[in-house]
């Protein structure tokens, strides 16, 4: 019911249309996205550089309809990356393959995504191609593998969620092949002959190809919030003798920024996931009716910063005083 509603909402243009003009509700969603343009996507992340933290940037949308609207959505990361480039920014970008035509046809996602990646590798930079639902997963791969990667193996990487049983096999072939990976536990909600219902089998596998990525893979993005399997990748990174520098790990812009912070201060590398555009609202909306405990995940993450920031400046207090 409450996945329905929140997907009904999403489509609403006259509810986009009030929340956008509504300053509270703007002021939240500021805090996990950053505005709607390249000039306020690039201010975050050299906010985030400035705290020694690394950046990539995700124009919001998915799913374009025509081949207009995904040739102007590889012209914005163009100029996206031009702009990363003039401000000198510790940032690469991520892409959706549908919003640069993957509905439309095979041929014509190639031909924009091409020429975004070969804008990256004249800056020396960096992209990652998101995976978005099960559906999507082979063709995102077999694209990945037979029309990007072959062609510019340093400048593109790809996502693998460990919600999927099958993850396990595809962190194996792209170890296989050099190719880089962003390993996340996947927000799609999937059925569960190819995706597992449980949350315990789903971190397994997490923690499983973690190994094998710091192990064997080529400098892995582990992209979670969850401080049971941070605390256990520093673990197996310190008892392998494996080189913070081998591989980083990844979150989302507005959570958990104090263990972003703390991260970085023990030395570790961490990036975070900065998305942007006018499709903000959607995005939000979507993001949350894929799977609905995203609000509480949300929600608790930001009570868990108020009341870290809290002890933080309480034990600040304390010591002060002492002094």
């Amino acid at each position: 019911m409450l996945r329905n509603s929140l997907l009904y909402l999403s489509r609403q243009q006259r509810v986009f249309d009030f929340i956008r003009g509504n300053g509270f509700a703007r002021r939240m969603a500021s805090r996990f996205v950053a505005g709607e343009t390249i000039e306020a996507a690039c201010d975050a992340a050299a906010e985030l550089n400035a705290h020694g933290i690394m950046a990539t940037l995700d124009l919001l949308g998915e799913s374009v309809t025509n081949e207009a609207e995904a040739r102007e959505t590889g012209r914005q990361y163009l100029e996206l990356l031009d702009a990363i480039n003039d401000r000198k920014l510790e940032c690469n970008v991520s892409v959706k393959l549908t919003a640069l035509g993957q509905d439309i046809s095979d041929a014509l996602c190639v031909e924009v995504v091409s020429e975004i990646i070969a804008r990256a590798e004249q800056y020396d930079s960096f992209v990652r191609l998101d995976m978005e639902g099960s559906d999507y997963t082979q063709r995102t791969i077999d694209t990945f593998e037979r029309d990007l990667y072959s062609h510019y193996p340093k400048r593109v990487g790809i996502v693998l969620q460990t919600a999927l049983r099958r993850t396990l096999d595809d962190i194996e072939r792209a170890i296989g092949i050099g190719a880089r990976v962003r390993l996340c536990k996947g927000a799609y909600k999937e059925s569960e002959d190819i995706a597992f219902p449980d949350k315990a089998d789903v971190d397994r596998t997490y923690v499983q190809g973690m190994h094998r990525l710091m192990s064997r893979g080529q400098y892995p993005g582990l992209a979670t919030h969850d401080e049971a399997i941070i605390e256990e990748a520093k673990r197996f990174a310190r008892a392998e003798n494996i080189s913070p520098r081998r591989f980083e790990f990844q979150m989302l812009y507005g959570v958990r920024r104090d263990l972003q912070e703390a991260l970085v201060a023990d030395g570790w590398l961490v990036r975070v996931y900065i998305p942007f555009g006018t499709q903000w609202y959607p995005y939000l909306m979507r993001r949350l009716a894929e799977r609905p405990a995203n609000i509480a995940f949300m929600t608790g993450n930001i009570v868990r910063e108020a009341l870290s920031g809290s002890r933080n400046s309480s034990s600040t207090a304390r010591h002060n005083g002492a002094h």
